[in-house]
């Protein structure tokens, strides 16, 4: 599957997974403050309790996207693709992949990128923890470190703005509702395991 380049493939993609209707309501979208607010702080709730740890971006959306759908009344998809930094991939190699196979797992062992779409923006959950981890790329560490600065938790931006910053998110693939639960069951597997034991 080739890599999407503009909100109008990426609606069709949305089409083919969740029907036109999802679509439409896509591209219509428009975030407002309540919608804002109510995002701050889902986002803020999961971070708190889900571990630094990498590479598990996926985990990680579908937590976000899963609490949000209950709070939002938006169009919320989890979307899987390649992330570059002023054109270099370092999440994805912009190689066509089988997402039903890559997302039939509960954690997938898989070296690409993956966030939430709420209407045409980018809502990522996870980049500034993998740029602040130990284990993230060099140089997403330092255009993070260069463009952000420290201590933030997630960045959101229509999604044709984000090139505005260096960034490229790259959509490949749709999840299906069923890959998205079946990551949560993943991210809620990662929350307990950090968690201490009751004594």
């Amino acid at each position: 599957m080739s890599t999407v380049k503009d909100l109008a493939q990426l609606g069709k993609r949305i089409a083919a997974q969740h029907g036109w209707a999802a679509a439409k309501a896509f591209k219509a979208y428009e975030m407002n403050e309540a919608d804002r607010a109510v995002l701050s702080k889902c986002a803020t709730d999961l971070l708190k309790v889900f571990p630094p740890v990498s590479g598990v971006a996926a985990e990680m959306s579908a937590a976000l996207a899963v609490g949000l759908e209950s709070r939002l009344a938006a169009p919320i998809h989890v979307v899987a693709g390649t992330l570059a930094v002023e054109g270099v991939p370092v999440f994805g190699d912009r190689t066509p992949f089988d997402g039903a196979e890559v997302f039939s797992t509960p954690n997938p062992d898989w070296n690409g990128h993956v966030w939430v779409m709420i209407g045409p923006y980018v809502v990522d959950i996870a980049i500034f923890r993998a740029a602040y981890s130990r284990q993230g790329p060099a140089r997403l560490a330092r255009h993070i470190d260069l463009n952000f600065g420290p201590n933030k938790g997630l960045y959101v931006d229509l999604w044709r703005r984000t090139q505005q910053v260096g960034l490229s998110y790259e959509p490949h693939y749709v999840l299906s509702a069923d890959e998205v639960t079946r990551l949560m069951g993943g991210a809620y597997h990662i929350i307990k395991q950090a968690q201490p034991e009751q004594p």
